[in-house]
């Protein structure tokens, strides 16, 4: 199938932009990756440290360096659930390792942080800057020198992403990302958002919320709705950082323990010691990550990804913009409705055709780069497979679905469900935000309201409950970016906005932080840059000014007179007290250094 000339152009253009980086990256890792393992370059001292504590056969075995050394990057803790299964996996991929003639060693544990245990606490204002730490901490574990290619075990919010860079920062080594699966569908989503909801009207108690949350997050695995973590493990994939259809495969189950086996051994076979050198940053190059963004719009991903994508393709030299992704949203339909885009979950997903289905249609339409470098070998055509246990207990690859199983949950692309993915950028008097629409209803994609001005959620909660907000109005919640308190997702704000606007109100967000990758019914215009923190138009707004979000037009507009506009004093807010007590002290240089939200919000400047 011919590409695409939306996608086309789009990869061209990012190609030509990115060109300079692009090339530099890959001089850097190639110069790198010569002359084979590293090992060899290790002092006798140095070597007798790094394999101290192996075994005899292990520890014989990297003495002659003639055998690969896989290097382990977990994520493991058992609070995070989707984490929690990861505990078993070390010992998996060294006697997978060991079967195929290799070695595996743990190079590093990563910190992994649960959005859904910090969503309103204090705790979130880490969450963006745990993505840049999680790099630092791989990256550390990886300079040992000791290994020959890379396996990642990560699952969750800003832990795939902060993997994905530090991947790209060792790209001369073959990398392959181990996921262990969503937990199995507990109470329905709808159900679980419709007692969230009474309970923002004080309608039901606490002992009946905590009920219904401990129903949907009941076990290990991911949550099973479509925020940012389920959005990475559809990234990894189409990207060609997974195996084909690994991603939605539950935990503890042995098909997940033969993907895991099977990951290892791959990852062995890719290194620079055999045929097949595979080194991540070679996989990840422009048309991988545009494959990576009609991804995120066909299956109405999260929001988060304006900013992940953006900062996994700067470590890779690759200059990714939101414009880019705008101009691909387009043109990409909407096939899955998953919640909150719809009733459905992962494992519905999963069970209607998965990836396999879905990377199937969009190559047949012309929306993928189909001629890609992957982790399972060349062209993007290997994906078009789902994996089944083998009557032996090893993995075995049947054809995908050449038709859904349920077209309510994932559509061919002929009956999409839009003609266009749902995130838009929009510009105007109040900078650059992203919105994501697929979720809202089309009625609601253009609100016009006076303003009422927050510089806290707790403050927006507190005017909900006092009754003060029963009318049409759009809820400015600035001094929440990078710069000023780390660029917390406002997840308590869904609630009793939805149940406003349930009410017949006309309701939206536009806030300089970020809303969680479940964003739903009500229009918001999230990551506004610049921030109020660094002097950005939003820190002008009064209450009672006219703001515009039209998600239509993609503008986001103020009507205030261009002389009182530019005659305005800027806002400010003291933030002294979200800049310390639960280790936020530690990120002061963090703020100081974040950059803006299009740019990817990470710390490492021009390092990237």
């Amino acid at each position: 199938m011919t590409l695409h000339d939306r996608v086309a152009a789009v990869t061209a253009r990012i190609q030509k932009r990115s060109r300079p980086k692009r090339s530099a990256y890959l001089d850097r890792i190639r110069r790198a990756g010569e002359g084979g393992p590293r090992r060899t370059t290790l002092s006798c001292g140095n070597l007798a440290h790094g394999f101290a504590a192996c075994g005899l056969s292990d520890k014989a075995a990297l003495k002659d360096d003639v055998v690969p050394n896989l290097g382990i990057v977990t994520a493991y803790n058992d609070m995070l659930s989707a984490h929690q299964p990861f505990e078993r996996f070390p010992e998996l991929i060294k006697e997978a390792a060991r079967e195929a003639g290799g070695v595996a060693q743990v190079a590093a544990g990563v910190p992994a942080m649960c959005d859904g245990v910090t969503q309103g606490q204090p705790g979130m204002e880490l969450s963006l800057f745990s993505r840049d730490v999680i790099a630092l901490s791989a990256a550390v574990g990886l300079s040992h020198n000791m290994f020959d290619a890379a396996v990642f075990l990560g699952v969750c919010d800003k832990i795939v992403p902060g993997l994905v860079i530090a991947a790209l920062s060792f790209g001369h080594l073959p990398a392959i990302f181990v996921p262990a699966g969503p937990m199995p569908s507990g109470m329905p989503n709808d159900e679980k958002a419709r007692i969230r909801q009474l309970y923002a009207e004080g309608k039901v108690g606490r002992d009946e919320l905590l009920e219904a949350e401990s129903k949907s997050y009941h076990g290990p695995g991911t949550c099973t709705f479509y925020g940012t973590a389920n959005s990475n493990q559809m990234l990894m994939e189409i990207m060609g950082l997974h195996l084909p259809g690994a991603s939605f495969v539950n935990p503890n189950t042995p098909l997940r323990d033969a993907l895991t086996a099977e990951a290892t051994k791959r990852a062995l076979s890719i290194t620079a010691l055999g045929n097949a050198y595979t080194p991540a940053g070679e996989v990840i190059d422009e048309r991988a990550v545009v494959n990576g963004v009609v991804g995120l719009h066909a299956t109405g991903g999260s929001t988060n990804h304006a900013m992940h994508l953006v900062a996994m393709a700067a470590a890779a030299g690759i200059d990714l913009t939101w414009d880019d992704l705008s101009e691909l949203s387009d043109v990409v339909p909407l096939m899955a409705r998953i919640y909150p885009n719809g009733l459905a979950d992962v494992n519905h997903f999963h069970a209607a055709g998965g990836m396999g289905f879905l990377i199937s249609e969009l190559l047949d339409a012309g929306l993928l780069h189909g001629d890609v470098t992957t982790v399972w070998g060349q062209g993007l055509d290997l994906y078009r497979q789902e994996p089944r246990l083998g009557d032996d207990g090893s993995v075995t690859w049947q054809p995908a679905a050449t038709a859904s199983h349920d077209e309510a949950v994932l559509a061919p692309v002929a009956k999409a469900f839009s003609p266009n993915g749902g995130l838009k950028v929009l510009d105007g008097d109040l900078g650059r935000a992203v919105i994501k629409v697929s979720a809202v209803k089309p009625e609601r994609h253009v609100i016009e309201a006076p303003a009422v001005i927050f510089h806290s959620q707790d403050a927006l909660m507190a005017a909900f409950k006092a009754g003060a907000l029963e009318k049409d109005f759009v809820a400015v919640v600035r001094f929440q970016g990078p710069q000023a308190i780390g660029m917390p997702e406002l997840h308590k704000l869904t609630p009793p906005l939805g149940v406003l606007q349930d009410r017949g109100f006309k309701v939206a967000l536009v806030t300089d932080g970020r809303m969680s990758g479940a964003s739903g019914k009500v229009p918001a215009a999230i990551h506004v840059t610049p921030e109020a923190a660094s002097g950005g138009p939003i820190a002008r707004l009064r209450d009672g000014d006219v703001v515009k979000l039209d998600a239509v037009a993609g503008t986001l507009t103020v009507d205030v007179p261009a002389e009182e506009w530019s005659a305005r004093e800027l806002a400010s807010e003291d933030l002294s007290a979200s800049h310390v007590g639960l280790g936020r002290e530690l990120f002061a240089p963090f703020r100081a250094a974040a950059g803006p939200a299009d740019l990817g919000a990470h710390v490492f400047g021009a390092g990237l």
